[in-house]
């Protein structure tokens, strides 16, 4: 599931977080780091489970309607193609998938405002009219209905967002990818796999030799930031120029010492992916300013630790 460029993210906000709150301990930091990383999957079973209750309220929207004084032939007669929809009944009905929320005590029952506000939108979209007016019924056309939904509806909902910051600490900034792996799941859905949870790491969605553990990856880039971050931050301030040392962005300084961390700590990654990567992160993370700073000091660092013989690579590629 957790690919590396969300690893790099994950454990340069755990890293900056206690760095500074002043926090010296290791082992603590990499309770979090694994926290943090379990929840993302948590937030994919928590989205995942929304499916059922939109189309439970959609149905109770038509009952509802029929029982009017005086109902319109649309309402006595109503389209019950998404009411009715497959993938819904399919994720109720899964055990393993019911009972994982159960057991992580999920619930959307309390959040029957949002949901309703949900459907609405839903309602006045163009693929949900297109859906609606096909004469095809099958679960590939629901399944390709819901990928639209969490495509459009969630992303930029503040409310959505709210729910989720209440909800779990570690959650903020995980949805899209959240949603990306609810996409996958429901066009597997369609096709007609079974639902299954993904491994929490991308490697273990992977067979062969030769694939590198993402888990071990991720511990030993915190790691190694971690213990060497005095040493590699006081590098940053020393190479400064251009730059009020006194001012400078403190993420910036963490995904520079995250980016020679890793130079020094991984000998088969290339120097330009991880240069790439923590540049890419920045975009996100820093100011304006930010990706070039952390361009032109981590290119300028790292051929100074090479030439140092702090950095070695090794394997083909790597120049």
């Amino acid at each position: 599931m957790l690919n590396r460029r969300i690893l790099r993210i994950k454990a340069f906000k755990v890293l900056y977080s206690n760095m500074l709150a002043g926090n010296s301990s290791l082992v603590e930091a990499q309770v979090q780091l694994e926290q943090s990383c379990e929840a993302v999957r948590d937030l994919y079973i928590y989205m995942m489970g929304i499916i059922s209750p939109l189309t439970r309220l959609a149905r109770e929207r038509i009952e509802i309607a029929k029982t009017k004084f005086n109902p319109t032939e649309e309402e006595k007669h109503p389209n019950m193609k998404f009411a009715d929809n497959a993938l819904a009944r399919i994720m109720d009905e899964d055990p393993d998938f019911q009972k994982l929320f159960e057991k992580k005590k999920f619930s959307w029952e309390q959040y029957d405002l949002f949901l309703k506000k949900v459907l609405n939108s839903v309602f006045t979209r163009k693929y949900y009219v297109d859906y609606m007016a096909a004469p095809e019924s099958s679960l590939k056309a629901d399944c390709r209905l819901f990928v639209k939904i969490f495509e459009e509806e969630f992303v930029d909902s503040e409310e959505l967002a709210q729910i989720l910051e209440d909800m779990s600490i570690w959650w903020n900034d995980d949805l899209a990818y959240a949603l990306t792996w609810c996409c996958h799941s429901v066009e597997a859905i369609g096709k007609g796999a079974r639902w299954e949870l993904p491994a929490l790491y991308q490697s273990d969605m992977k067979s062969g030799l030769d694939v590198e553990s993402d888990k071990l990856f991720v511990t030993r880039l915190l790691q190694a930031a971690y213990t060497k971050y005095p040493e590699l931050s006081a590098l940053v301030y020393e190479n400064v120029e251009g730059w009020d040392k006194d001012r400078l962005f403190l993420p910036d300084v963490a995904l520079i010492v995250m980016g020679l961390a890793e130079a020094e700590a991984f000998p088969t990654i290339p120097l330009k992916v991880s240069i790439n990567e923590y540049v890419e992160i920045s975009k996100y993370y820093g100011t304006q300013k930010s990706r070039s700073f952390v361009n032109g000091l981590l290119d300028k660092l790292m051929q100074r630790l090479e030439a140092d013989g702090k950095i070695r690579k090794e394997g083909k590629g790597l120049l």
